[in-house]
C-alpha cells in the first residue's frame, strides 16, 4: 500500500508560482496513476491534474490547463505540479491521488490512496 506526503504549499500573490511535490513510498511508484486534486472551504473536492504510470499521458481540468504542469519522476518515486499565473481562486488544501486501475478519472471517488494534503493561499 502507496503512503504519499505532499510539500510545496505556501502563500504566493496572484500571478506568483509555486511547485507542489508527492513523495511516495511504500509501493512500486511506477505501477501508479497519480493525480493532484484540491479543496477550498465550503467546496467539494476538485479533479485538477493525473498522469499515468509512465508520464505520457496527462490530463487536467478546465481551470488549469495551461497554467499548470504535472511531472512525475519515477526514479524518485515522486510527482510533480508546477503551478504558473496563480490565482486567488486556486487557493485550496491540494491533495496527491494515487490509483493502480483508474483512467485518470475526474472523480475523487476512484481514486484509492490519498496524501493529507498542502496548503495553497493566492493573495489577490
Amino acid at each position: 500500500q502507496v503512503q504519499l506526503v505532499e510539500s510545496g504549499g505556501g502563500l504566493v500573490q496572484a500571478g506568483g508560482s509555486l511547485r507542489l511535490s508527492c513523495a511516495a513510498s511504500g509501493g512500486t511508484f511506477s505501477r501508479y496513476n497519480m493525480g493532484w486534486f484540491r479543496q477550498a472551504p465550503g467546496k467539494e473536492r476538485e479533479f485538477v491534474a493525473a498522469i499515468n504510470q509512465n508520464g505520457g499521458s496527462t490530463r487536467y481540468s478546465d481551470s488549469v490547463q495551461g497554467r499548470f504542469t504535472i511531472s512525475r519522476d519515477n526514479a524518485k518515486n515522486t510527482q510533480y505540479l508546477q503551478m504558473n499565473s496563480l490565482k486567488p481562486e486556486d487557493t485550496a488544501v491540494y491533495y496527491c491521488a494515487a490509483d493502480l486501475w483508474g483512467l485518470l478519472s475526474r472523480s475523487p471517488n476512484v481514486w484509492a490512496y490519498w496524501g493529507q494534503g498542502t496548503e495553497v493561499t493566492v493573495s489577490s
